[in-house]
């Protein structure tokens, strides 16, 4: 995946920070898109963000077929996998660090000031920064407002994030590090860039794709692994629930011990059920990078 001799050296010579834009590697104060790129004028790309602990991309494999589902969905041309391993291997190659996060962003490229698409070449972006540590424990505030289960990108990880950076902003106003989406049916879905587990009496279950959520890696993983379940469950549960749990790229299984609503809190244990999710994550994934 990476590049060897001359080629690696070579690159590393062009900075500290390389980005991989459309077919090269560039110094990052040299990376730039043009200003009528669809990605940045309305949103119109997909994007997926990977760990490479050690400089391993963890499930990268999974993380493409998700980018090229996605990109379909939007109805892009899609991406060639094997030129975004490439790129990949080379940005990783040329990091400067030993642990990884690392961003893949695919848009329509140059199109016009408005919704319209036209065809053209699209862009890729593939930058990596240090993989920062996430709390140990996290706290949750639920939101007013909902996923739409029903919307015309439900399941497609979009470059359209407007609404998840209102939701954290309320969040942290709140002294919350996450927020949780009921659907438009009361539901439980998901968190702005996580999925979401709880544990009631002692099963431990995942809201289906119908609520909305993105299927996320880790939550495919931890269902694979475990013996974690997914189904419909109503936003209520979290008055009652004896454990939640978090999962994403950079969380993996992180637990909940605080629970934020308008009109109140509710304190939770970090619990055997999800100390024993973690662990067990954390053992499979360190077995195998591309599981």
């Amino acid at each position: 995946m990476g590049r060897d001799g001359a080629e690696g050296r070579a690159a590393r010579k062009l900075g500290n920070v390389l980005i991989w834009i459309d077919d090269h590697l560039v110094d990052a104060s040299d990376a730039t898109v043009s200003v009528f790129d669809h990605g940045l004028t309305v949103g119109d790309g997909v994007f997926e963000t990977v760990k490479a602990p050690g400089l391993v991309p963890l499930a990268l494999r999974r993380h493409l077929d998700r980018l090229v589902t996605s990109a379909t969905r939007m109805g892009l041309l899609p991406p060639d996998p094997v030129a975004v391993e490439k790129a990949t291997g080379a940005v990783l190659d040329a990091f400067d660090g030993t642990d990884a996060r690392i961003r893949i962003t695919y848009t329509a490229g140059d199109g016009p000031q408005g919704s319209e698409r036209v065809d053209g070449p699209p862009t890729l972006i593939v930058s990596a920064t240090p993989l920062k540590p996430m709390p140990e424990e996290e706290t949750v505030a639920v939101m007013p407002w909902t996923r739409n289960e029903r919307g015309a990108l439900t399941g497609v990880k979009s470059t359209s994030y407007g609404e998840n950076v209102v939701a954290l902003a309320r969040a942290r106003s709140v002294g919350a590090g996450e927020a949780l989406f009921a659907d438009t049916r009361g539901r439980l879905s998901e968190g702005t860039g996580s999925n979401v587990f709880v544990v009631v009496n002692g099963r431990t279950v995942s809201p289906s794709l119908n609520s909305g959520c993105l299927a996320g890696i880790t939550r495919a993983l931890v269902l694979e692994w475990t013996e974690a379940v997914e189904e419909d469950v109503s936003i209520d549960v979290l008055d009652t629930v004896d454990e939640v749990f978090l999962t994403s790229t950079t969380r993996d299984v992180q637990p909940v011990t605080t629970i934020v609503w308008d009109e109140g809190r509710r304190e939770l244990p970090v619990g055997p059920v999800t100390t024993a999710m973690a662990a067990t994550f954390a053992q499979r994934s360190a077995e195998n990078p591309e599981p």
